[in-house]
Formats: structure tokens, sequence, C-alpha cells
């Protein structure tokens, strides 16, 4: 993210950064079943063989190779070094089992809405329909107002992903017509060019 780019979001949401133009590594988040935890490198396979699945991605651009993926994993680890937070590793307590990731990350393109930080998701197919992405964004969500003073996180999709949808109302964040853009990442024919945008200011 450029340095002007990171100037404006602290000014904007309230954080501020730290010693060396970062801040400390966030601790690890516990909810009633979950981890929030860093990255291990036994999660790279397990996270591959999520992102090679098609259900898991049929709201992406596409499914990715191991490599790809491990790059995914690259940049996530940056960005907790840049920022001091970002998508953690997702771990079921009980079983501990990898589930994919939930967190906070700052967008790396730029829409009417940026500067920003983001509350996003993704987790294997068979941990689908229990809550726990909406408990794990939960805990994310006050991680973000309650230690780095963001005044606002958003969340994007494409219109048609009723299921993250879902997680972005049951967690509290609001959606404004007005507010849904053209991702610049894909071609305006794109099917999935068209993307909703949901709010949720601090308390």
């Amino acid at each position: 993210m450029r340095r002007s780019a990171r100037v404006a979001l602290a000014c904007r949401t309230g954080w501020k950064c730290g010693k060396g133009d970062g801040l400390p590594s966030p601790p690890e988040i516990e909810t009633a079943r979950l981890r929030l935890r860093p990255w291990h490198a036994e999660d790279r396979p397990v996270f591959a063989t999520l992102n090679a699945d098609p259900r898991v991605m049929e709201h992406l651009h596409a499914v990715l190779s191991r490599r790809e993926s491990d790059a995914l994993v690259d940049r996530i680890e940056a960005h907790f070094r840049l920022h001091g937070f970002g998508l953690w590793a997702v771990e079921l307590r009980e079983a501990a089992c990898f589930a994919g990731f939930v967190g906070l990350s700052v967008p790396r393109f730029e829409a009417h809405f940026t500067p920003c930080v983001e509350v996003g998701w993704r987790l294997a197919p068979e941990h689908w329909g229990q809550g726990f992405a909406t408990e794990a964004a939960m805990a994310a969500l006050a991680f973000g107002f309650e230690q780095l003073a963001l005044g606002e996180i958003v969340s994007f999709t494409v219109a048609a992903n009723q299921r993250s949808r879902g997680v972005m109302e049951r967690i509290g964040m609001t959606h404004e017509p007005a507010d849904d853009f053209d991702h610049p990442m894909f071609d305006t024919s794109h099917r999935l060019c068209r993307h909703v945008l949901y709010r949720k200011p601090r308390a």
C-alpha cells in the first residue's frame, strides 16, 4: 500500500502506525469454538486443497494452483508484518483442525470507498453452515474496533454470493445500493465485475 494511502487510512479510521511504520503482530484470538492464530507451515497444503475447490472459489476469480495458494499465504503473512493485522488462520479448538481464514485486510485496489479495512473469510465447505464464519468475523470486528480503533470496517462480494452476504448481515453490516461498484480487477463484461459493499461503523 502506498505511503499516502496509508496516511489517509490512518486519518479516516483512527488507526495509528507504531514504531517502524507498523503495528506489533496481533495476539491469537479465541472464541467459543475457534482459535484465530498465525499461519503454520502445515496449513499450506490444506489451504491449497481449499483453494482448488470450485465450490469455495465460485464467486472468486478462479481456483488456485498450489503455487498460487502458497503465494497467497506469503502475501497474508507480509500483510501482518506491514500492518500488524491480517487474515488469521482459523482453527477449530476442539479438533485442532485448520478450517480456512478470517480476518482484516487492506484492499490492494482503488475504489470510491478506499483506503479502508475489509473483514473477509474463506472456509472449507465441510465447515459451512455451522456459524463459524460469523463467529470468527465478529471476533475480527471486535479486534478492529477495540484494538486498532478503526472508525469503519467494510466487506464486499459479488451480488450473487448470498452465503457471504448473509454473514455480513449477521455481523451487523449494512448495504446501500448506491455503494455498489465495479471491481477494477475484472472487465466490466465479466460476471464477477459488479460487487456489493457492506459497511459497519464503530459504535
